[in-house]
């Protein structure tokens, strides 16, 4: 089996943002794990499923099955790879993306936030978002409801580039209500996943996509989060690869903006307030 054909069978059977199997495809190769893994090689009684998704996978399918979404299959070995990527402790196996896969390799901002924002941050996204891409940035986030479909469409108003970064497979609209959001982004932008097509969203692919959505970015901006929110988890995933965090400072009672307060308040994020704030922030870090 070529390493290709690896990769994939790999992708397919190891879910997304597993350090052990990274660190072993990126040391020894995808071609050697496959084998080594297929054969018993690993640990029979704590890698069964992993070992049985693989025997059971079918290379050719997967490969079509990304055909037919109207996607591509790329690996780190590969020129189109966002080489960013390669500072994360799990480096992804492989990424499926559909639009134009030159805009990964961009300069990015990562917006995210609450899927339930005020008017206020429906409008800040907005408007950074715009800001930043008359800098000729292109904007990372999401794709789901709330701040995230906010950044989303403020890069597209503005005409510009934008990435979303889904927790599903690259042909399932989720959430649903973003479908026609996702069409106008491979326009000018990409969907991208970590999953196969056809693959729906789970609980823990939410956490493991905001590394990839932060590893994308040179920074990242919270616009409103609560108190615990995945935008957190993004904001930490981009500090743990030591790139700039910033926050949004909101009303002092809104629990939306606690989040942001969290972070300003713990050194973990700089407070900006506009868009000139923001790039100044990041030309002198």
């Amino acid at each position: 089996m070529k390493e290709l054909q690896a990769r994939l069978a790999l992708f397919s059977a190891i879910e997304g943002g597993h350090v052990f199997w990274s660190q072993e495809i990126s040391s020894s190769g995808a071609e050697y794990v496959y084998k080594k893994l297929s054969t018993g090689g690993y640990d029979q009684v704590k890698f069964a499923k992993t070992i049985d998704c693989l025997r059971a996978t079918n290379t050719s399918a997967i490969a079509k099955s990304i055909e037919i979404a109207g996607a591509q299959f790329i690996t780190p070995a590969m020129e189109q790879w966002p080489s960013q990527l390669n500072e994360l402790v799990a480096v992804p196996i492989g990424l499926v993306v559909k639009g134009n896969i030159e805009v990964l390799k961009e300069r990015g901002l990562a917006i995210v936030g609450t899927r339930n924002p005020t008017p206020y941050g429906v409008r800040n996204a907005g408007d950074f978002a715009a800001g930043f891409v008359d800098r000729e940035w292109t904007i990372i986030s999401g794709g789901a409801y709330g701040i995230d479909s906010a950044a989303h469409k403020g890069a597209l108003i503005a005409e510009g580039s934008t990435v979303a970064v889904l927790a599903a497979g690259i042909d399932v609209a989720y959430p649903a209500g973003n479908s026609r959001l996702f069409a106008e982004i491979c326009e000018n932008g990409a969907l991208v996943s970590e999953v196969l097509p056809g693959a729906h969203a789970i609980p823990s692919r939410f956490l493991t996509r905001n590394r990839i959505i932060a590893a994308l970015s040179q920074a990242t901006l919270v616009v409103e989060a609560a108190f615990r929110s995945g935008s957190l988890r993004t904001a930490r995933d981009a500090a743990e690869l030591m790139r700039p965090v910033m926050a949004i400072p909101g009303p002092i009672s809104a629990p939306t903006s606690e989040g942001c307060h969290r972070l300003i308040g713990e050194r973990s994020a700089e407070l900006v307030t506009s868009v000139a704030d923001a790039i100044e922030l990041i030309s002198t870090l």
